[in-house]
């Protein structure tokens, strides 16, 4: 289950593009963050390819910068691990500041839209802690100023599903803040997504620590084989030059 979830949000963030736009509302100073993945993919594919060819040629050099790079980026992924902990506080405003940011550009970008839509619906939550939060749209929000049909209401991915229907209705959320709290609960999901993501989190900590460990013992792993390639390696050479 946990690697559905995972795969369907890489579809949406790889196949409508969502990457090519994201930094629009993100606080990263113009940064485009498709130029991380590329980055990222770039430093995979040379540490591979350094890693099969050092193999396979018995290339000592190759073979070194293999396992002190994985060696630096294991380090690195364990510094993060830790700094996520210690600074969890700042990535839940992060996460906050990047929802509200989708929010008041949810019209803005079809792509935007549908990453949110999916988040609400998947999540089953509404807003970053709560259905208000959509108050910062400018479609959405209660102000007497506000001539917008959709004015006090929420997008269809925050209502609650019926069974029963096999067509969405998308006006599901229209003026539905504008009733009594009780009245809210049956219609629409009262739960922001920050707490729901934190649940989750809770919830499958066992499934995600474990992925993690997994990583980073194959790394190990990796570092391990290299340094004892390495090592027969200069063994022979000096059995070599000593026959």
């Amino acid at each position: 289950m946990i690697f559905s979830r995972f795969n369907t949000i890489f579809s949406i963030f790889f196949y409508q593009g969502v990457l090519s736009n994201i930094s629009s509302i993100t606080d990263l100073g113009g940064f485009d963050p498709v130029w991380l993945f590329l980055v990222v993919g770039g430093v995979m594919f040379i540490l591979g390819f350094a890693g099969c060819i050092g193999a396979l040629r018995e290339n000592s050099f190759l073979l070194k910068f293999f396992s002190v790079f994985l060696g630096i980026i294991f380090f690195l992924e364990l510094t993060a691990g830790v700094l996520a902990f210690v600074f969890k506080d700042w990535i839940k405003d992060q996460l906050n500041f990047f929802i509200n940011n989708n929010i008041r550009a949810y019209r803005d970008d079809i792509d935007l839209q549908n990453l949110i839509d999916f988040t609400q619906e998947y999540w089953e939550c509404c807003g970053a802690f709560g259905a208000d939060d959509w108050n910062l749209n400018i479609y959405f929000n209660c102000t007497d100023s506000n001539p917008s049909r959709e004015k006090c209401g929420v997008p269809f991915s925050c209502c609650t599903k019926d069974p029963a229907e096999d067509v969405i209705n998308t006006q599901c959320g229209y003026d539905i803040r504008a009733k009594t709290d009780s009245e809210q609960r049956t219609f629409i999901y009262i739960k922001g997504c920050v707490p729901q993501f934190e649940k989750w989190l809770q919830d499958n900590l066992t499934v995600v620590a474990g992925i993690f460990i997994g990583i980073a013992l194959l790394q190990i792993f990796g570092i391990c084989l290299a340094q004892n390639l390495v090592s027969d390696i200069e063994a022979v050479r000096e059995s070599c030059l000593y026959t």
